[in-house]
């Protein structure tokens, strides 16, 4: 059973769009305090209006690059200075690309870590002290399944988000005793601008367009778990199971599911 969200204070990073985006008008639904972060402020500020307008509630809106760390700590001093308590922190922000380990630019591998290790961490370390305080709260990371099973072209998104699970895992053990539960969401590919920065050329959309997950459909998973025990999200269950496999018998497993791995 989902657990009641209203009047909890929820901050979603990379909140302008995507996932972010849904999960945002999910929890306004149920009635929570939503605090948005992201880099497109005009995105978030409409996005805010909406709300607000539609589920009669209060949103706070703040411009963020999680990749500057000087930028998220300035920030998030600011949003613990409104709330006397975080309920949850979903880490949403991410982006990938595609390409070889040989044709990857070093820059970009980079912003890729910046982003999604580096300014994930940072995020979670200005919220854990208040949790522990209080006793309470959520910690989300969204990561992949790209973090459990690495495919051609994803070298960099992969390593990034095997990190993502990593961390994840240690700081489950870690906050367990102060109460506060911490969950990953590993989807596979969803319907959502993220290709367009990491497939330009569109191969691997064409390829797994029958496949690919709907944005609806993963918020309403990752709402509907929020504030529960919940340690993983896998989706969707055909993938993950792979994952088990490939866990058991990696040799086997990178045969036989050579070919299709080459979608990109």
């Amino acid at each position: 059973m989902a657990a009641s969200l209203r009047n909890k204070n929820i901050i979603i990073t990379g909140a302008s769009g995507g996932i972010g985006e849904r999960m945002a008008f999910l929890c306004a639904e149920r009635g929570a305090n939503l605090v948005l972060v992201a880099r497109s402020f005009d995105k978030l500020q409409s996005l805010k209006e909406q709300l607000e307008r539609k589920f009669s509630i209060k949103v706070h809106v703040f411009q963020l690059d999680v990749a500057k760390t000087e930028h998220v700590e300035a920030v998030f001093k600011e949003i613990l200075q409104q709330f006397d308590q975080i309920d949850v922190l979903v880490n949403n922000a991410g982006f990938g690309v595609f390409r070889y380990a040989n044709d990857a630019d070093i820059d970009e591998v980079k912003r890729m870590f910046a982003v999604n290790v580096l300014g994930l961490i940072a995020c979670t370390k200005m919220v854990l002290p208040q949790m522990i305080a209080q006793r309470h709260g959520q910690i989300i990371n969204i990561a992949s399944q790209a973090g459990k099973i690495a495919t051609p072209k994803s070298s960099a998104y992969s390593a990034s988000k095997h990190a993502v699970l990593g961390y994840t895992n240690s700081l489950r053990l870690e906050v367990a005793e102060h109460g506060i539960q911490v969950m990953a969401v590993n989807p596979g590919p969803i319907e959502t601008n993220f290709f367009d920065i990491a497939d330009t050329e569109g191969t691997y959309v064409k390829n797994v367009k029958k496949y690919m997950l709907k944005p609806d459909a993963v918020a309403k998973k990752v709402v509907d778990r929020m504030l529960t025990s919940t340690r993983e999200i896998n989706l969707p269950r055909w993938m993950n199971a792979g994952s088990i496999v490939f866990a058991l018998f990696p040799r086997l497993f990178e045969r036989a599911g050579r070919s299709a791995f080459n979608k990109k």
